[in-house]
């Protein structure tokens, strides 16, 4: 992420207009999130890292997105609502955009482009296969909760599939590297 991406315009999930320039000179874990995936109770284990990261400089960034089979359908405010009362959400969450296709939104451009390969996919892509579907090809998002590393000069440094979860070793590692330096 280039300076000029921390310019990206974004909403809060309160839906005021803002930019990713308040989170310079910090460790980003962005992730695309949804709230009827089976990879939802990853928000427990995002929450967790985010209470034991968060003073040493980590920001997890939650951007809702509903497109994969609409597994987030709900409006800001009742994904708000529901990471709140469900998973005690504390970390940043954003207005609801696309991650993935024709409508992607211009941060997660950004974010493919700079990373277009993700690394540790288990067996979730498989997964989907086995149920029919077709899953997109890298440099495109395979599903809810991809992850994106940023270091605290705006770099992407690291993507992870969406079944490593938040306390994987290879994330949480590679999250103490950039937050040592």
């Amino acid at each position: 992420m280039t300076a000029s991406a921390y310019n990206i315009p974004v909403k809060t999930i309160d839906g005021a207009e803002t930019t990713l320039n308040q989170y310079q000179g910090k460790v980003l874990l962005i992730v695309n999130v949804a709230s009827k995936c089976g990879l939802t109770p990853q928000y427990e284990g995002l929450e967790q890292l985010y209470k034991d990261k968060k003073d040493q400089g980590l920001e997890i960034l939650g951007f809702p997105a509903n497109n994969f089979l609409e597994q987030e359908p709900g409006s800001d405010e009742e994904i708000q609502q529901f990471c709140s009362l469900n998973y005690q959400v504390d970390f940043p969450l954003f207005s609801k955009i696309s991650v993935a296709g024709d409508s992607k939104h211009p941060l997660y451009q950004a974010l493919t482009a700079a990373v277009p390969e993700r690394e540790g996919e288990g067996p979730w892509k498989k997964d989907l296969i086995d149920y029919g579907l077709t899953p997109n090809e890298p440099p495109e998002v395979l599903w809810n909760f991809e992850k994106f590393l940023v270091n605290k000069n705006g770099e992407i440094v690291a993507r992870f599939a969406p079944d490593i979860k938040a306390d994987d070793a290879r994330i949480v590692d590679a999250i103490n590297t950039e937050l040592a330096k």
